[in-house]
């Protein structure tokens, strides 16, 4: 993947940047090497681009196995894409999404690499920031890592989810916070209350550098209310 991913960012970088002078922020927080978790809002599909941009290493995101499993030419080109963006599959062998999601996280995490994980577990319907699943502190405590949060700005205006195309004109731009520190907690990862409290606080802290109005939903609730659909009651479990 690695080759992939220095090609896809000659390639892209360029662009990315003439095309859109992204402003960017606070890039020395992030560890030149080892470990990390990097915890973000979730704006648009630009995010995968635009907020691994300015560091020279790249953020390995969990996605969903349907990304590489398609048939022919355009499976090919998906699965060939999302791993040049720092996509991995997750392995839902022998358990829940869930279980399959912190097993792939964990893996990740042990080989020294920095992981990308959205909180909200969706894309937002509109510019705000919703409940974070504690999918995230359950992360945090069994890793032992720093946790970076991270806030994408100016991307949901660029590329709201629907579009296919992002717009011209907009700045888009990520913001990196100061490591996060949740040893105080060790060893109580399957606390329900622990993991609540280590999620709003990183969700907090994302909200501190985005700036975003927070809304103590989840994203996907909204989002089938928005669509006309059946609201089933969403859980941190539910990816």
């Amino acid at each position: 993947m690695l080759w992939f991913w220095i090609l896809l960012r000659i390639v892209l970088s360029p662009i990315l940047y003439l095309g859109w002078w992204p402003r960017n922020r606070g890039m020395k927080n992030v560890p030149k090497r080892g470990p990390a978790l990097m915890v973000s809002n979730h704006l648009s599909f630009a995010d995968h681009f635009f907020g691994p941009l300015p560091l020279m290493r790249p953020i390995i995101f969990i996605g969903k196995g349907e990304y590489f499993t398609g048939k022919g030419l355009k499976g090919l080109i998906s699965k060939g894409f999302m791993t040049g963006v720092g996509v991995v599959p997750v392995d839902r062998t022998g358990g829940t999404a869930a279980e399959a999601a912190l097993r792939t996280g964990l893996r990740i995490l042990a080989e020294g690499k920095l992981l990308g994980i959205y909180p909200e577990g969706t894309r937002a319907p509109d510019n705000r920031l919703y409940r974070g699943k504690t999918g995230v502190a359950r992360l945090a405590l069994q890793s032992r890592v720093p946790v970076i949060p991270m806030a994408m700005i100016n991307t949901f205006e660029m590329m709201p989810s629907g579009k296919r195309l992002p717009r011209l004109g907009v700045r888009p731009g990520v913001r990196f916070g100061e490591p996060m520190d949740f040893s105080r907690y060790y060893g109580r990862e399957d606390d329900k209350e622990v993991l609540r409290e280590v999620t709003d606080e990183i969700m907090r802290a994302i909200q501190r550098l985005s700036g975003q109005e927070y809304v103590d939903r989840y994203a996907a609730e909204v989002k089938a209310e928005m669509a006309g659909k059946a609201v089933r009651p969403v859980t941190d479990d539910d990816e």
